[in-house]
């Protein structure tokens, strides 16, 4: 596997620490939990966006771009970093919103990561209804920037295609060393799954080195069978460019969605428990939308014996803590 041979701008922290939870793990009973902190990559507040924007905001200057497109529900955490990203290499960052969660008010539509947008220097060219094809809506705004003889880039929701997943290639390469260095095995690599780049890197990057650590993705959205189905489409284009031959086999790609609750962006309470042992027990901040619910699985499963006592997980901690102010009004209460 050779990612040097992919164009690639450094934008972030890494390799990100790989801690013990020494804590949780004790007050859980086992296995051994450790946390890779995707939190911290450093590009305004960090996340895991940073690692799959060094590969996309690269190809955008590789193709003369002046312009970046991209979209997200109204509190992304991937447009907050695209921004960032583009602010710091001098380009336009232009946004589309999607109202996906509606329950949480102003302080929801304002604060969080959509402040930080603005400030960052990013445009929120549309706030557009739940369930808009927000591809296309990306698309036709490309088109009209275009008319008017910008060159956009368009990045998909997530940073989530094969070019972006290379930014998880990468930290499946960064936690097989972290691992070797530390004489640590690890049993399994579990995370919150959404818009399927994440899981897909990682799933390629595991296969591609042969090392097959299970990935389990805790989905905070799709039903199992289409979050599954599409990831597994993305980690084979993700081992197509890579030029590692062979079909991926669907057993590589798990993801549990027992754990969405009501919904994309809605807290359960087993979301809300998770966010308050690990701010409580490790002083970690997790996010209402994704880790915390992706946490608040693992935790579930432990719990319900689903891993050995004597395993080594690593929950990838994806970021997104500057979403924790526009849920004000369900975090104050305990």
């Amino acid at each position: 596997m050779h990612l040097a041979r992919f164009p690639r701008i450094s934008l972030g922290h890494f390799p990100t620490p790989l801690e013990p939870l020494n804590n949780l793990t004790q007050l859980l009973g086992g296995p051994k939990i450790w946390i890779k902190r995707d939190d911290a990559t450093g590009l305004a507040s960090g996340g895991n966006k940073t690692r799959k924007l060094e590969f996309l905001l690269a190809d955008a200057l590789q193709q003369k771009a002046d312009v970046i497109v991209t979209q997200g529900a109204t509190q992304s955490n991937h447009v907050r970093q695209t921004i960032a990203g583009a602010a710091r290499l001098g380009l336009q960052a232009k946004a589309l919103l999607e109202k996906r969660v509606t329950d949480f008010g102003e302080d929801y539509q304002r604060s969080g990561n959509v402040l930080l947008d603005t400030l960052l220097g990013g445009e929120i060219v549309a706030h557009l209804p739940g369930g808009t094809d927000m591809q296309k809506a990306m698309e036709e705004y490309a088109a009209t920037l275009r008319e008017k003889g910008h060159r956009p880039y368009v990045i998909p929701g997530g940073g989530s295609n094969p070019i972006g997943a290379l930014g998880y290639v990468a930290c499946a390469e960064e936690l097989l060393y972290q691992s070797s260095e530390r004489r640590l095995r690890i049993d399994h690599v579990v995370h919150a799954t959404g818009s399927t780049g994440t899981q897909a890197g990682l799933v390629a990057g595991f296969t591609a080195t042969n090392s097959h650590i299970p990935v389990l993705g805790i989905s905070v959205r799709a039903p199992k069978d289409k979050q599954e189905e599409n990831v597994w489409n993305l980690a084979s284009r993700t081992l197509d460019l890579l030029g590692v031959p062979g079909e991926l086999s669907r057993h590589a790609v798990v993801a549990n969605s027992d754990y969405v609750g009501d919904g994309y962006g809605l807290p359960t309470e087993g979301t809300l428990e998770a966010l308050r042992l690990l701010a409580r027990h490790e002083g970690i901040l997790l996010d209402p939308v994704y880790s915390a619910k992706g946490m608040a699985g693992l935790i579930d499963l432990i719990r319900k014996g689903h891993f050995r006592q004597d395993e080594n997980i690593v929950f990838i901690h994806t970021g997104g803590s500057a979403g924790l102010f526009g849920y004000r009004q369900v975090l104050e209460h305990g």
